[in-house]
């Protein structure tokens, strides 16, 4: 997992509540169990129309928020189902940081887990946020995981001022290592490693297929 240290980009705004995981990447799109490639399903039904052409007016679509990677957003973000998919497609696409008044509770674990760091604030710094957000390219947004900031700069050199956010220290130091699951087990390898060495001579039916008593 790609570690997250600081993320300076464009904010693009999405001014939009209870945010589902259907919406956020359809059914359609979880065939596939690739964390690759469903970027391109991201928001499908908001980006396109039936005929497959791009809806022009969509934030992602206007050419103001090419390359976003924060996405400033309504409360309860990542509702319904608990599909990882929908992480997934947000970084496929190259959001690697959300901002909003809340988000459900097993979309928020997802996030820490494949890379994007959910930033939860109070209602009026989201509403500022994503005020400073809807002026596009103009604006840019640092998000400073170690001090645990957000700051605005305008093209024309101006602050934009900061805003502190709280975060889960163990989350934030795995986010900070680049550590997921698999990684944070890892890390034990040894301790496993030494484990089944003793298994293997105390109990090597386990390990055989047989029973102490050496039936199968």
């Amino acid at each position: 997992m790609e570690k997250f240290t600081t993320l300076t980009g464009i904010a693009a705004p999405l001014a939009m509540e209870n945010v589902d995981t259907d919406m956020i990447i359809p059914k359609q799109f979880l065939k596939t169990i690739k964390r690759t490639g469903l970027g391109a399903g991201l928001f499908y039904e908001h980006r396109f129309d039936e005929q497959g052409e791009e809806i022009a007016d969509f934030v992602l679509n206007r050419a103001l928020y090419n390359g976003a990677k924060i996405l400033v957003t309504g409360g309860n973000f990542g509702c319904g189902s608990s599909r990882e998919h929908a992480p997934w497609a947000l970084l496929d696409f190259g959001i690697r940081c959300i901002i909003a008044p809340s988000f459900a509770d097993i979309f928020h674990n997802n996030c820490f887990k494949n890379g994007i760091l959910p930033v939860t604030l109070p209602r009026e710094d989201v509403d500022r946020l994503m005020e400073g957000a809807e002026r596009g390219a103009n604006t840019t947004l640092t998000v400073d995981l170690e001090a645990q900031t957000i700051t605005g700069a305008s093209s024309d050199g101006g602050d934009g001022g900061s805003i502190s956010f709280h975060i889960d220290p163990f989350n934030k130091q795995c986010l900070l290592e680049g550590h997921d699951d698999i990684a944070l087990t890892l890390k034990r390898e040894d301790k496993i490693a030494g484990f089944e060495a003793g298994q293997k001579q105390d109990q090597p039916w386990q390990w055989t297929g047989q029973t102490q008593e050496g039936g199968t």
